[in-house]
């Protein structure tokens, strides 16, 4: 669990916004939406495979 213990003099936005870079360091947003629903192994390499075409693609524009 993740906490922010506020201290004397300090804000509530200040604690607020150290809270939002712990939860994004923590990577618990990333996991909630990766478990959202399930997704079958091989629709996952699918997907895995279009976006490193796509990213390919756009590598080779530049080039």
């Amino acid at each position: 669990m993740i906490e922010v213990i506020v201290r004397k003099g300090q804000s509530i936005e200040k604690a607020l916004s150290l809270f939002k870079k712990k939860v994004k360091e923590s990577k618990i947003l990333y996991e909630l939406r990766e478990r959202e629903y399930y997704m079958k192994p091989s629709a996952i390499k699918k997907e895995k495979k279009a976006k490193a075409k796509a990213r390919r693609k756009r590598e080779s524009k530049f080039d």
